[in-house]
């Protein structure tokens, strides 16, 4: 796969499968990469099963728009991996969740 153009008009299909997303129609977008990233940071995870992209001509499936976004050349900020890059924050046990053994034998020391 050779792409030269991340900033050429596109044409971004999406559905569960490819005969959905031809039905569904296009979204056209400004440039390619603006819609590599729609597709892959804004779309439902199921919706690119059937995604396409058309660019002067060319036709991408969804593999090649996760390999555009991850390649070095990809012109655009990526949203940070929430999964990834987010800081562990403790767990809060609220309402009606059950309590911790370690929490109540803390909470009946400092009662006795």
């Amino acid at each position: 796969m050779t792409f030269q153009d991340y900033h050429a008009r596109a044409e971004l299909y999406l559905g569960s499968d490819r005969h959905t997303a031809m039905a569904q129609g296009s979204r056209t977008f400004a440039t390619a990469a603006q819609a590599i990233r729609f597709a892959l940071e804004e779309a439902a995870p199921v919706s690119l099963h059937g995604a396409m992209l058309e660019v002067g001509g060319a036709t991408f499936t969804r593999d090649d728009l996760v390999a555009l976004y991850h390649s070095p050349a990809f012109p655009l900020p990526r949203k940070r991996d929430s999964k990834r890059d987010r800081t562990r924050r403790p767990r809060r046990y609220h309402g009606n969740s059950p309590t911790p053994a370690y929490a109540a034998a803390g909470r009946q020391a400092v009662m006795a």
